[in-house]
């Protein structure tokens, strides 16, 4: 039995960038994503961290099937994603979802939170109207949301609720996949903890995975048991949960959790600053990314491109120093 559901290999998201108008002339490629790879199993969860720009997003998008891949290979399940077409891409649009990150802007404010919930079920399946009334009513228990709730507007509730409708809408499909694009970021402190807390009952009941994009380094190592940090379109470090947290090795991941809220008032850690600016991904050059900021550069840092390897079992690195 194949346990992995999701497998990125070597995954590539290049946009042209040109000049002019009738004559274009091609500048180069922002390189969003570059030569990416991971893999999910069934029922976990796998957190994707970086800052702004480094790929996170896109590569989401890649796997909502919202952009195109410009190289490389996606495989959900054991299938291609990049070639599916007719009932199968139907039925792999039903299996993955997403909760985005502003529940204020992700839900329709003239649909009732019936129709909201129920547009992935019609989409997918042709059921009775009696059948997509229970799945309505079903997913509205599950997230904590009281059984009248489908005659209300999103305005007619806090931010929390509507992550929660979020959470049903798409649970709603039954999907395999949830891709969680920041989603308790823009809700108050005190809510965060419940949303997250529900994710989690989520996937222990019904054994959805997840795919979490994320900034907040505690909220990933919570509900994560591997995480990858992503750089310029690039995956400079990815390990199980505690071994990441506890021992990074990449000096981006080190930066990273030195900057992150620690866990106690007490805990005292090293402050890391990275000088100067987060380079373009517009035709980055030859070498490590991380090169014009890093504290540990050497020479053959400008020159060669560092490899991901596997320094310890399940902890893989992208540096010269290893």
């Amino acid at each position: 039995m194949n346990d992995i559901l999701v497998e990125v290999k070597d995954v590539k998201r290049y946009f042209p960038v040109n000049r002019g108008v009738i004559f274009l002339k091609r500048l180069g490629y922002i390189k969003a994503v570059d030569g990416l790879s991971f893999t999910i199993g069934k029922g976990e969860t796998f957190g994707l961290v970086g800052e702004s720009g480094c790929g996170k997003t896109t590569t989401a998008k890649l796997l909502l099937l919202l952009e195109k891949i410009t190289g490389g290979t996606i495989s959900f399940d054991g299938q291609d994603i990049s070639k599916l077409s007719g009932s199968e891409l139907k039925a792999y649009r039903s299996s993955v979802q997403a909760v985005f990150q502003d529940p204020y802007s992700s839900l329709s404010p003239r649909m009732r939170l019936g129709n909201i919930i129920a547009e992935p079920i019609i989409e997918s399946k042709s059921l009775p109207q009696k059948a997509v009334k229970d799945r309505i009513a079903e997913v509205l228990n599950v997230v904590g949301l009281r059984h009248d709730a489908h005659e209300l507007y999103p305005h007619e509730l806090s931010g929390g609720q509507r992550q929660r409708v979020a959470v049903a809408r798409a649970l709603a499909s039954n999907p395999k996949l949830i891709v969680l694009d920041e989603p308790v970021s823009a809700l108050d402190v005190s809510i965060r903890a419940q949303i997250m807390n529900l994710l989690h009952d989520i996937q222990r009941k019904m054994g959805v995975t997840y795919l979490l994009i994320a900034h907040d380094l505690a909220v990933v190592k919570h509900m994560s048991k591997t995480i990858g940090v992503m750089y310029l379109g690039k995956m400079v470090e990815f390990a199980g949960s505690d071994e990441l947290y506890f021992h990074p090795l990449h000096p981006y991941t080190q930066a990273l959790l030195s900057a992150a809220m620690p866990s106690h008032p007490d805990d005292k850690r090293e402050e890391i600053v990275l000088p100067g600016e987060v380079s373009t991904p517009f035709n980055p050059p030859p070498g490590c990314r991380l090169q014009s900021r890093c504290f540990n550069a050497k020479p053959i840092c400008t020159a060669a491109e560092p490899e991901l390897k596997e320094v310890s079992p399940g902890h893989f690195v992208s540096c010269h120093l290893y």
